[in-house]
């Protein structure tokens, strides 16, 4: 079901992501949609149904349904679907709000995405890997390593330098100086990244995302709806989702120099959005940088550039603030924060104060079309999704 035009974003919200160690999960999930709700100047009480984005909400000690959405916000009795679909689950979320929108089964639905990471051990989610699944594929893999493979085929096919990698996150961090709901809020010098402690080579420390609490939120409702109420809305061009699978590593044809996923889930949102050059058509992007790498891999799924040619964008700085094409503007995962069922909504929240001209030190020139991207497992599965005004 085609969404393109017919879907507005009326209000958005999004917490300080970071150690939330005095803020509860409900808390999180209760302040990003009360100022989602703010936002569009409505209450609760206008809302139809929601959908819940939550990877592992029993991490924090919550049930594995959308019953503590409910709790939080006391939505007794309207329908609440809960959505995990590892790193795309808030994006995917937003999606299945969207569509019900469209579909005309509601007039409002609140898109919400929340994680709580920092209170529970550090390596519970590598543990996942080694306990839960398949008694084989997950064996011994944690996302540092595989992406540090990524890297590592990366630089030899090309014969780039690794300097190009800490260049991503020198700018990201950068960017998310200028943002006061970012983890990270500090400038790293290229020497630095180059010189933290290593992961996984060629990944140090500052090459890779935080791990982080945090919410975001969303207000989707129909245009015809938006304009009669008069709200600030920002349309849904086009959305995509590709799932493949997490045993990808073991396909011949995989080379650990791009994904699949990406590159589909692309390929409809830009069908369905009417774009046929994004390099010059999307005007500003967020993107899954859950690695420095990463990124790279990112500009090239997402037909930005050609293959091999993503390092180039980043160090000519076309991808900077003031670039053509301006990249994680609000600091992106790298500085912003990753709790996992929150990325995709707080990305969708970034796009839609850019569009708005609300983005105060990091706004975007004259925005159009801004895109969002997530990718989740070991590049197995991605969304995307297209806003524009």
């Amino acid at each position: 079901m085609a969404v393109r035009d017919e879907v507005a974003v009326i209000g958005v919200g999004c917490t300080r992501f970071g150690e939330r160690f005095e803020d509860s999960w409900a808390d999180l999930a209760a302040s990003a949609v009360f100022e989602a709700l703010g936002d569009a100047e409505m209450t609760s009480e206008e809302v139809d149904a929601a959908w819940l984005g939550s990877f592992k909400p029993w991490l924090a000690g919550e049930r594995n349904a959308g019953t503590p959405l409910a709790d939080a916000l006391s939505l007794m009795y309207m329908p609440i679907t809960l959505v995990s679909n590892i790193c795309a689950t808030g994006l995917d979320a937003f999606r299945n709000a969207c569509f019900a929108v469209r579909a005309g089964a509601y007039d409002t639905v609140l898109a919400v995405g929340v994680e709580k990471m920092r209170d529970v051990e550090s390596r519970s989610l590598s543990r996942a890997n080694r306990d839960e699944g398949h008694p084989f594929y997950g064996k011994g893999r944690t996302a540092p390593g595989f992406f540090a493979m990524c890297a590592n085929r990366y630089l030899k096919t090309y014969g780039v330098d690794r300097e190009m990698l800490a260049k991503v996150a020198v700018k990201n961090h950068k960017n998310g100086m200028t943002n006061p709901r970012a983890h990270l809020r500090r400038e790293v010098t290229i020497e630095q990244v180059m010189g933290a402690p290593l992961v996984a080579h060629p990944l140090g420390v500052l090459d890779c995302t935080p791990t982080s609490d945090g919410a975001a939120a969303a207000l989707v409702t129909t245009r015809e709806r938006a304009e009669s109420m008069g709200k600030d809305y920002v349309l849904v061009k086009g959305m995509g989702l590709a799932v493949g699978s997490e045993r990808n590593v073991f396909d011949a044809d995989f080379d650990y120099l791009g994904f699949q996923p990406t590159r589909e889930a692309a390929s409809q949102a830009y069908a369905e959005a009417g774009i046929r050059e994004p390099r010059t058509e999307i005007s500003m992007a967020e993107v899954h940088d859950c690695f420095t790498i990463t990124e790279i891999l990112n500009y090239e799924d997402l037909g930005f550039c050609g293959r091999g040619e993503g390092w180039k964008l980043v160090d000519k700085g076309t991808t900077n603030i003031d670039g053509d094409l301006p990249v994680n503007m609000d600091g992106g995962l790298k500085a912003f924060g990753h709790p996992i069922g929150a990325s995709g909504l707080r990305m969708i929240h970034e796009i839609v104060l850019q569009l708005r001209g609300k983005a105060g030190a990091r706004q975007v020139s004259s925005p159009r079309y801004g895109l969002a991207h997530t990718l989740g497992g070991p590049g197995a599965l991605a969304a995307v999704v297209i806003l524009g005004n």
